[in-house]
């Protein structure tokens, strides 16, 4: 990772702990920011938790301007800026991963957590997006969210549980978990037995139609939910 793309990721995710601050109520939300996670597969790092009684807010935060290309399904999105194309991980499939870790981290049923992913800076959607996919709206998609799905015992529960799970922070100990963090994510999407995306075991399957008929593909088990690939080297 680039200096550069640091400082960018963290004024989007300075933005994002920003927002939540001002405009969300301390009683009822409570925002945990940049936590990094280690689970069964590797590190995983998480830009927002917000956890409420409403349920458990999981935010990818991407600081990024000009046009932004993707679908729900695509592995990469693309960026126009200034007249060059930049291909980045489709941001859905890596909260999904998020989404998961926290999930199997907690204990708790998936239909307690709810991803967004929210794009800071001067971008523009040039195709059609999923509802949890905005570039505005940040607090108003959180507030809609009121049906009670946690007991207030349940929200300190998991906010302890994350506060002392998480990898330390700090001026040192930051750049040292963010270090472990990279060689985890170089190991996990090296690896040949478990989905980089899900930690789902990975299956060599044959692709059975159309100019690559014959080649073997990884897939992972957990399809159609979660559609890894990567072709066998």
């Amino acid at each position: 990772m680039s200096l550069q793309s640091f400082i960018k990721g963290w004024i989007g995710e300075t933005l994002g702990a920003i927002s939540q601050k001002l405009l969300l109520d301390p009683k009822i939300y409570f925002p945990l920011n940049n936590i990094t996670l280690q689970t069964a597969n590797g590190t995983t790092q998480i830009d927002h938790i917000i956890v409420s009684k409403y349920g458990i807010f999981v935010i990818e935060a991407k600081n990024m301007g000009g046009w932004i290309f993707g679908d729900a399904k695509s592995a990469q999105w693309t960026q126009s800026l200034f007249g060059k194309k930049y291909r980045f991980q489709n941001p859905l499939h890596q909260n999904y991963r998020h989404t998961k870790a926290l999930q199997e981290f907690l204990g708790v049923d998936e239909s307690k957590l709810i991803s967004l992913v929210m794009f800071w800076g001067e971008c523009e959607f040039k195709t059609p997006m999923p509802d949890n996919v905005r570039c505005s709206g940040y607090i108003s998609f959180i507030k809609r969210y009121t049906a009670t799905l946690l007991t207030d015992a349940e929200v300190q529960q998991f906010v302890a549980a994350i506060q002392s799970g998480k990898m330390p922070k700090g001026l040192v100990k930051s750049f040292e978990t963010r270090s472990a963090h990279l060689a985890s994510l170089n190991q996990r999407h090296s690896s040949t037995t478990h989905c980089p995306k899900c930690a789902s075991e990975l299956v060599v399957r044959t692709v059975k139609t159309g100019p690559k008929a014959g080649s073997e593909f990884y897939g992972c088990s957990g399809f159609p939910k979660c559609r890894y690939t990567r072709p066998v080297e």
